[in-house]
C-alpha cells in the first residue's frame, strides 16, 4: 500500500517527538511496524547526509565562503543549483553566507554606538538598582524604628497608670 507524504511524516513525527515505541504507533496509526522502521531508517540515513553536507560546507574558511558569495552572485538559478551540487552545498546556505556578508559590511558606528549606549544604561540601572536597595533597607530600619517607638510609648504610658 502506497502511503502519502503527509501520512509518513506524521508517522514519523509521532514515533519521534510522542516517545511511542514504533509497536505503538503502527497499532496507533494502522501502518505496518515494517513499513515505519523502513521509513525510519531512509529518515536516519538521509538526516546523516545532511548533516555530512552541512558539516562539510561548514568547514569552509570565511575566504571560501565569500569568494563562493561572489561566484555566485551572478549566476541563474540554474546555473547556482548546479554549482551547489559541485561543490556539495545547498542553495540556502550560500542565502545565509551572503546574508552574513552583507552583515559584515554595514557600518560598525551603529553597532558601536548601540553597544556603548547599552554598557551607560546597564551602568545606570545597576547605580539606581543599589540606591533602590540602600532606600529599602533604610525605610526598613526606619519602620522597625517606629515599631518599637510605638510599643515603648505604649509601655511607659501603661506604666504611669499604675
Amino acid at each position: 500500500m502506497a502511503y502519502s507524504k503527509e501520512v509518513r511524516e506524521s508517522v514519523l513525527d509521532k514515533l519521534f517527538h510522542s516517545g511511542l515505541s514504533s509497536h505503538q504507533v503502527a497499532e496507533e496509526t494502522g501502518v505496518p511496524r515494517a513499513t515505519i522502521y523502513g521509513w525510519k531508517k531512509r529518515y536516519m540515513v538521509k538526516k546523516e547526509k545532511s548533516a555530512a553536507v552541512n558539516a562539510q560546507a561548514e568547514s569552509w574558511s570565511a575566504e571560501e565562503k565569500f569568494a563562493a558569495v561572489l561566484h555566485t552572485a551572478t549566476l541563474s538559478e540554474v546555473e547556482l543549483n548546479a554549482y551547489c551540487r559541485e561543490n556539495g552545498l545547498y542553495p540556502g546556505q550560500l542565502k545565509s553566507w551572503r546574508e552574513a556578508c552583507i552583515r559584515g559590511v554595514k557600518p560598525p558606528s551603529k553597532q558601536a554606538n548601540r553597544d556603548s549606549s547599552q554598557k551607560e544604561d546597564k551602568r545606570k540601572i545597576q547605580a539606581l538598582e543599589r540606591e533602590l536597595k540602600r532606600k529599602e533597607k533604610a525605610l526598613a530600619e526606619t519602620a522597625a524604628l517606629l515599631v518599637l517607638r510605638k510599643k515603648y510609648n505604649a509601655l511607659w504610658e501603661g506604666n504611669e497608670d499604675d
